[in-house]
């Protein structure tokens, strides 16, 4: 593999669509959760299973997107200029969240409005706002909501220090010390120093649950910003230097172990049932903070290795997924609502209706892309202009190579 900072990287293109892709998974767990109902739907069947299947992708998800999305972000810097980078960022991040999101959140409402019936027989009373500073349900969307932040505060950062670094001197240290951790074996522990300090001083901090999420408020949490921005940020200075790839793609199994076993560790302190009740600051969620900051980073180097190493050549099938995991990220939080809330009162299974949720879903999302997206305006906005006839003509070239 040589890796050069010129090209994108098919590999990390799959991690991103990876991403985005389990979060799908992810939600379609909550209405299977164990204990107190967290969801707008509550299966008649509940499985720790799911509980800790939860657990478990929460923990890297979103940190392993924000690394990857710093690195493109540079790569996209350094191609398009910042005139055309501010243009593109705003065409396909700003624009899906204005315009997405009164659609998502009216079918939101809708969907919890029908599970109340189903469940009570009556419609839920109107939810009450809660009187808190900048409050506002991004609902899923919030990814977008912070991308824009670190996007104008990594603009604003290299604006002052191209002025202020005319001699790259600082650019050329701060490569170094980059280099020196995402080569070092040590580079999980180091690279959670930041959010660890932070979730420590979280208050409160509700610790099954990681990194407080940032779907209620366009006050971004100190936490959120501190763990996306340490790997939105750490992807954008890789970029610099993307031979340092190479080292994770010779040790994406090692990163995988710590991964493993850090992730199983937490899992047993807190348990498979989520806890929402703040955490005592003692020296079990000292350790339980340090395992949890370390297991993001471990999965992360983990995964882009892995990804390095197997997946590094161009496949037309890999590449429309991931050009298809935007929208269904965008669109599955309602429809996964709208299934679960569907099979709830079934008797069948938990696994069997988990399964049956995902089998339903993920055909009528590729279709939707397929015939609704790909080929119109709004995946000209996702992803670029894709033209049918040029896709063909692709797919039938790649035939005949292989």
């Amino acid at each position: 593999m040589n890796f050069q900072s010129g090209e994108r990287l098919h590999a990390l293109d799959a991690v991103r669509a990876l991403a985005l892709l389990l979060g799908v998974f992810f939600h379609a767990t909550m209405s299977f959760l164990p204990g107190i109902q967290l969801w707008v739907v509550a299966d008649v069947e509940r499985s720790e299973v799911m509980g800790g299947t939860f657990f478990l992708l929460h923990i890297f998800r979103m940190s392993m997107f924000f690394f990857v999305a710093g690195f493109f972000a540079r790569l996209s810097l350094q191609k398009r200029g910042t005139r055309g980078f501010i243009k593109d960022r705003l065409k396909r991040i700003a624009v899906p969240l204005v315009a997405g999101w009164p659609i998502l959140i009216a079918s939101i409402i809708a969907v919890a409005a029908w599970a109340a019936v189903r469940t009570t027989g009556k419609l839920p009373p109107p939810p009450q706002m809660p009187d808190t500073p900048g409050f506002f349900p991004l609902t899923h969307l919030w990814f977008l909501y912070v991308l824009i932040w670190l996007y104008a505060l990594a603009l604003g950062v290299r604006w002052i220090v191209l002025r202020l670094d005319g001699s790259a001197a600082l650019r050329t240290r701060i490569d170094r010390v980059v280099q020196l951790i995402a080569t070092s074996y040590a580079a999980p522990l180091v690279l959670a120093v930041p959010l660890l300090i932070s979730l420590w001083f979280a208050s409160p901090w509700m610790h099954y649950f990681g990194i407080p999420p940032a779907d209620m408020n366009l006050i971004v949490n100190a936490q959120a910003l501190t763990g996306f921005g340490t790997a939105f940020a750490f992807g954008w200075l890789v970029h610099r230097q993307i031979g340092v790839l190479q080292v994770w793609a010779n040790r994406w199994q090692a990163n995988l172990v710590v991964a493993i076993v850090l992730s199983v560790a937490c899992l047993t302190i807190v348990g498979p049932v989520p806890i929402v009740t703040p955490a005592e600051r003692n020296a079990t969620t000292a350790l339980y903070a340090i395992g949890y900051a370390v297991a993001i980073w471990a999965w992360t180097l983990a995964i882009v290795g892995a990804a390095l190493r197997f997946c590094s050549n161009e496949s037309p099938v890999r590449r429309y997924a991931a050009d298809a995991s935007y929208w269904i990220y965008l669109v599955h939080v309602p429809l996964v609502m709208a299934l679960q809330t569907l099979v709830s009162r079934w008797s069948w299974p938990w696994f069997v209706k988990y399964a049956a949720i995902l089998l339903v879903a993920f055909p009528i999302m590729l279709v939707t892309y397929q015939w609704l997206v790909r080929y119109t305006f709004v995946g000209a906005i996702l992803n670029g202009r894709r033209h049918r006839k040029a896709a063909a003509t692709e797919i039938g070239a790649r035939l005949q190579e292989s």
